[in-house]
């Protein structure tokens, strides 16, 4: 802090912020580490309309703000505003923003935060990962597999575009993995495959997996208190399921880390999660 009398401020930045738990996580998951670190810090959530996400972190610069999580589809507004990590590029979108010398820097958690939460179950290095899904969170979590060194990586998507762009991409990566293009709407999973992601933050009615089996762990996104469709088929063959909620805690603490320095613990994030979800 600058000064003992301000407040440092994060603030979440939707389109529209409402229903987003960041909010409610910063002050009821990581409130222990904040008094801990002795650090005085306020969270606000703001509307922000797509076409003036610029003025608006230009405001948050201009008043000092620490950093801003980004959601919905100001996530990939915000990319040509700022420069970005080789994450953020990679994906095409940011989670959030923080303070760099010469401006606002762009980061991408989403593959990071996958990747954390499927390594408390499998290590990711050398094993083969199925993911569905080739949008932002997708190419993200593509990423960050390659760089933990899987083995190998499948795609499927609905738009063949997005399949051919990530499958282009993760190629000309410096890394061992080979990448595979997969069917859709009915996937089969190949048996050489050992972690299966959907990247969707929306269950996907059409799509069907074939072949699950209860050696796998399989990683949703959906941020839901229940499984959704690709869970439900993941819990019925018996595989260890890594649902939305400890994706998002996980995802959760790696971002306020970003921001505050301060190691912040999933399983509390997760507990006020579950709070947040269930409250009427």
């Amino acid at each position: 802090m600058t000064s003992p009398a301000l407040q440092d401020i994060i603030a979440l930045f939707g389109c529209p912020a409402a229903g987003n738990p960041a909010q409610y996580l910063f002050e009821h998951g990581i409130e222990r580490a904040i008094e801990e670190g002795g650090l005085d810090w306020r969270f606000v959530s703001v509307d922000v309309a797509v076409e003036r996400l610029g003025e608006a972190l230009a405001g948050a610069a201009a008043m000092g703000f620490r950093g801003c999580l980004l959601d919905g589809s100001l996530r990939i507004a915000a990319l040509p505003l700022v420069s970005a990590t080789p994450a953020a590029a990679f994906a095409g979108a940011a989670s959030l923003v923080d303070r760099g010398a010469d401006g606002w820097v762009a980061h991408m958690t989403d593959g990071r935060g996958i990747v954390e939460a499927v390594r408390s179950h499998v290590e990711p290095a050398e094993r083969r990962v199925l993911i569905l899904g080739a949008g932002p969170c997708g190419r993200a979590a593509a990423l960050e597999f390659a760089m933990a060194g899987a083995a190998g990586i499948v795609v499927c998507d609905p738009d063949e575009a997005r399949v051919e762009s990530l499958v282009t991409s993760l190629r000309a990566l410096e890394t061992a993995v080979t990448v595979e293009r997969g069917s859709w709407p009915k996937i089969l999973v190949p048996e050489e495959v050992r972690i299966v992601v959907s990247s969707f933050d929306q269950p996907v009615a059409e799509m069907s997996l074939e072949h699950l089996r209860p050696d796998l762990v399989v990683a949703e996104a959906v941020l839901s208190p229940e499984p959704a469709s690709v869970g439900r088929q993941a819990l019925a063959a018996g595989a260890c399921l890594v649902d939305g909620l400890e994706i998002h805690a996980t995802r959760s603490a790696i971002d306020f880390r970003q921001v505050t320095g301060l190691a912040a613990d999933a399983d509390l994030l997760r507990d006020a999660l579950d709070e947040f979800l269930s409250a009427p």
